[in-house]
């Protein structure tokens, strides 16, 4: 088993559409996307949660569980501001759809480790502080479909 940092690996996209139902992108659509990739100072969330269902039964003094509802777990990005240009905060603005996708193993035609994110930005919150930091912005998501994960990279035009 080969072991990898995501810091240098992974890439992160922001995809205004997909026509696909399948939530796949062609490559044209990533192409039209912005790599926020190295704007990135944080990620929290982009996982699904399950909420499981106890089943006692008279038979045992064991309780055991089955699969409950899946939902997905409260999602950010938090991003370095651009003092020069405002494209996280209007590509971004609160009220947009789209798709987030994680290339988790890079962005190589024909590899595994693709995850698509249903979105729609809830908040775009510049952090103000005092603090000898960098100016940031967090954005938080809401994912409105199930994602998908671990799809092939597409090829392709």
């Amino acid at each position: 088993m080969a072991r990898f940092n995501r810091k240098t690996l992974s890439r992160i996209y922001f995809l205004p559409t997909i026509a696909a139902e399948t939530l796949i992108p062609t490559s044209a659509e990533i192409t039209a996307g912005t790599d926020y990739t190295d704007q990135i100072n944080a990620i929290e969330g982009w996982s699904l949660e399950n909420t499981p269902i106890e089943t006692p039964d008279m038979g045992s003094t064991f309780v055991s569980k089955i699969g409950g509802d899946d939902s997905a777990a409260d999602s950010s990005l938090t991003f370095y501001e651009d003092s020069t240009t405002d494209t996280i905060e209007t590509e971004l603005a609160k009220g947009t759809s789209g798709y987030i996708v994680i290339f988790s193993k890079g962005k190589t035609a024909g590899a595994k480790g693709m995850d698509v994110f249903p979105v729609t930005v809830v908040s775009n919150s510049k952090a103000y502080t005092a603090d000898n930091e960098a100016a940031k912005v967090t954005v938080q998501f809401t994912i409105t479909d199930r994602p998908v994960f671990n799809q092939t990279v597409p090829t392709g035009p």
